[in-house]
């Protein structure tokens, strides 16, 4: 079996939780949007609503469930790009959200586990 890199591994996780949302009647509008120093994994739509999509993808349990990396400071700034997405796209009037998609390799399988209104700020 081919190891992966921890780079490759998010990727994977990115595209497995497009594939997620796509499937549940979201619309990805955007992935790896980026400014300054920090970077929000997916921005989809569902009817009326925006949501910034976080994704952690583990392939142990060495660090704890991926959903529990999503901290304060994480939060924070992916908080500052979300206000930056909105700015730059003259976003005035749709109501935001922030979820977070943990993928976590099980026995040769991967399980998602998607979290709505992950945080608030």
């Amino acid at each position: 079996m081919k190891t992966r890199t921890a780079k490759q591994t998010g990727q994977l996780g990115e595209d497995m939780a497009a594939s997620f949302l796509q499937k549940n009647d979201f619309k990805v509008i955007a992935r790896n949007y980026r400014f300054a120093r920090g970077e929000i994994d997916i921005v989809a739509q569902k009817n009326d609503l925006l949501i910034f999509v976080e994704v952690k993808t583990a392939t142990s349990k060495r660090f704890g469930p991926p959903e529990t990396w999503v901290d304060e400071r994480k939060q924070q700034q992916i908080g500052l790009v979300a206000e930056r997405y909105l700015q730059e796209f003259a976003i005035e009037e749709m109501d935001c959200r922030f979820d977070v998609i943990a993928i976590q390799a099980e026995k040769g399988k991967w399980q998602i586990n998607h979290i709505e209104n992950a945080f608030w700020l």
